[in-house]
């Protein structure tokens, strides 16, 4: 793409040059900032309204009508400071990571007494000076944002002060020419968007193909033929007439990781999370690292390969992986590991994804809890149907077979998504910096 004609220095490291008709200020000189501390609670005395709060802006990039707010009280004062107009852009200001600060979103709402909550900044800019939807676009720089990475403090919790906020120094186009970035990424991005979206699709497609595979394996054989009995579990129906029905229990040792996760360590001991798990694959894009010296070994965390981790609680429980040899002697999270003794562990990982295991046994412990949960005594009761050893074997070697080309597939998928992801994260900061010329 083009680049302006002229540059000057910024006078800002991280940022060098910039075109020569655009300035550098101050954030405090463009609007206002605010931290919020208005929490969850309901209190009698106070008027109700809907709470913006922490999840709502990380894991989402516009705030909008469709967002399911969380009901919350406020006094008079708290809602003329804090409440939403569209325009405004909120940012978090604390977080247990200094990369999670500053993560931002643009507000869209038209509604009113909706609050900005605790653990957020609200910044609300002149709009004579500064758009809104350009700052938001700032914020998604990479190297607008590591400012704030570099500036969070704390020990446990790593925040930003309301003046780290104001102080920081923003590039200020024209508000014509702010107006013209942010239509042309709110384009692309929605271009990119859209295409990881399909990809997503795809890959959903086949990971259902691929758990298909894995049901009629597990549970029938893989002789058409061969003959069938009844189970005696009148949910389950007939089984392969010379398997065997199993609880997990019974198969090999169920523990559970460790509550309190060591202190993070660059270059340390993975620590295996519900986050890094994925439909029966351990993932490594958000895993994080360790110090060996804070591990309580006496709790027997660490894995061996062919451990197998069950998520325990949240949105994921019941997702399992089975560990890798290139994971042995990582460190298990909060989650629980089956070690199995008495059959084929990869074939038991594969009995945990199908839809017998997982969604008419697992799911249905987790629906009984007011949070999805499951515990190890529930785990350990849930019915696999086992096959003899060498049919286990046979099993195995004919889903990995049948589903290599497909976990290539995906790996290929995901590789491109990820090109995606790093694509539309450069073109935000180029053009929010000036390192191209987007003006119409």
């Amino acid at each position: 793409m083009k680049r302006y004609e002229r540059y000057k220095p910024s006078g800002i490291q991280w940022i060098g040059e910039i075109p020569d008709h655009w300035e550098v200020k101050k954030l405090k000189y463009v609007g206002q900032a605010q931290l919020s501390a208005v929490d969850k609670k309901n209190e009698p005395d106070e008027r109700k309204v809907l709470l913006c709060n922490y999840i709502d802006v990380y894991k989402n990039e516009f705030i909008d009508d469709n967002l399911s707010f969380m009901e919350a009280s406020a006094t008079e004062n708290e809602i003329a400071k804090f409440a939403l107009n569209r325009g405004d852009v909120l940012i978090t200001k604390d977080s247990e990571t200094p990369d999670d600060i500053a993560n931002p979103a643009f507000v869209r709402v038209e509604k009113v007494e909706i609050i900005c909550g605790y653990h957020l900044a609200h910044i609300r800019t002149n709009r004579d000076i500064m758009i809104g939807e350009y700052l938001f676009r700032l914020f998604q720089s990479p190297d607008f944002n590591a400012r704030f990475t570099v500036n969070a403090h704390g020990i446990t919790r790593y925040g930003l002060s309301s003046d780290d906020i104001k102080s920081t120094m923003v590039l200020l186009p024209t508000v014509n020419e702010q107006t013209d970035i942010s239509n042309y990424l709110d384009r692309k991005t929605a271009q990119i968007d859209d295409l990881i979206a399909k990809k997503q699709k795809l890959i959903d497609l086949l990971n259902e193909e691929k758990t298909a595979i894995i049901n009629q394996a597990v549970t029938n054989g893989l002789n058409p033929n061969a003959p069938m009995k009844d189970s005696g579990i009148p949910w389950l129906g007939k089984m392969p007439a010379n398997w065997e029905v199993k609880r997990l229990k019974y198969l090999g040792n169920i523990k559970y990781g460790l509550g309190i996760p060591p202190k993070p360590k660059k270059d340390g001991l993975p620590l295996i999370r519900a986050t890094d798990i994925q439909k029966g694959e351990i993932i490594d894009g958000e895993m994080v690292s360790i110090d060996p010296e804070d591990v309580p070994y006496d709790r027997d965390p660490v894995l061996k390969k062919n451990d197998i981790i069950v998520v325990r609680s949240g949105a994921y429980t019941g997702d399992s992986a089975i560990i890798p040899q290139k994971y042995e002697g990582a460190v298990a999270g909060y989650d629980m590991v089956v070690r199995i003794t008495k059959a084929n562990a990869v074939f038991i990982s594969y009995a945990l994804l199908s839809h017998y295991v997982l969604k008419l046994q697992i799911y249905q412990h987790r629906l009984r809890a007011a949070q999805p949960h499951l515990n190890r005594e529930e785990l350990g009761e849930t019915i696999v149907l086992l096959p003899n050893s060498g049919e286990q074997e046979d099993i195995v070697n004919f889903i990995r077979a049948k589903t290599f080309d497909i976990r290539d597939t995906i790996s290929r998928i995901q590789r491109e998504i990820e090109l995606l992801q790093e694509y539309r994260t450069v073109l935000i900061s180029e053009a929010v910096t000036g390192k191209i010329d987007v003006r119409i």
